[in-house]
Order: structure tokens, then C-alpha cells, then sequence
């Protein structure tokens, strides 16, 4: 028997216009927009499917903590996630979340919070603990 691939994560959000522009601008790519209120990001085999509940009368409920992503150039994530307002207002471990350090597991990394609550860290490829 094998292990189940995880090949989607749906990101409940409040307004998809928005939404997409965020993540289109986090991410650094376009994604893709599909009917019933869904935009997809393509992130290495896995999409993020962002889901404007909203759409049928429902208030979004932030997904698991966290999503992680890995990325090669985490200073231009970071920049863009700090043009973006969203760096993440908390401690990790007693340090600044949205500041990228090495985390006490080794990984160098920041935290984002989007408007609807979703939690996002973006660590540097390379650091990754797997």
C-alpha cells in the first residue's frame, strides 16, 4: 500500500479578486481561474486552490497552520510580503515570525497571515527539515 500524495489545499477567502492579486503577487505567478469561485496556484505538485466561500454565503475559516512552501529566493518573497502587509504579527519560539531567521529546527524562514486568517511560511530550499 503507498502513502497518499497530497495534490491540493483549498484556502477559504472572502473576495477572490482580491485574493488572487495577493497570492498572485506572494507567489510570483499568474495561477489559474476556475469556475465555482476557485483560483488555482500550480506550487511544485500541489495546488492552492483559493475558494471565495463567500460566493454562497459563508465566512472563510482559516485552513491548518501553516502551509510551507519552499522557495530559492526567500529575500524577494519577503520583500513582496512585506509590500503586501502581510507579514504574520506573532512570535515563533520567542523571535519575530515575520522576520527571516533560522528557526530553532534549522530551517531559514518567515510567516504570513492573509486577510482571511490563512497562515503561510515560506522557508529557504536548502533548510528545509523533512
Amino acid at each position: 500500500m503507498s502513502i497518499p500524495k497530497l495534490f491540493r489545499v483549498t484556502v477559504e477567502v472572502g473576495d477572490l479578486e482580491s485574493a488572487t492579486e495577493l497570492y498572485r503577487d506572494l507567489f510570483g505567478g499568474d495561477g489559474e481561474r476556475h469556475r465555482g469561485a476557485r483560483h488555482y496556484f500550480d506550487c511544485g505538485g500541489t495546488i492552492v486552490a483559493l475558494l471565495d466561500v463567500s460566493q454562497g454565503g459563508l465566512t472563510p475559516t482559516p485552513g491548518p497552520k501553516s502551509l510551507y512552501f519552499a522557495v530559492e529566493d526567500i529575500e524577494a518573497v519577503h520583500e513582496r510580503a512585506s509590500r503586501l502587509g502581510v507579514l504574520a504579527p506573532y512570535q515563533v519560539h520567542g523571535e519575530p515570525a515575520a522576520e527571516v531567521i533560522e528557526r530553532p529546527w534549522g530551517e531559514r524562514s518567515f510567516y504570513v497571515v492573509d486577510p482571511w486568517g490563512n497562515d503561510l511560511c515560506f522557508c529557504e530550499d536548502g533548510t528545509l527539515f523533512t
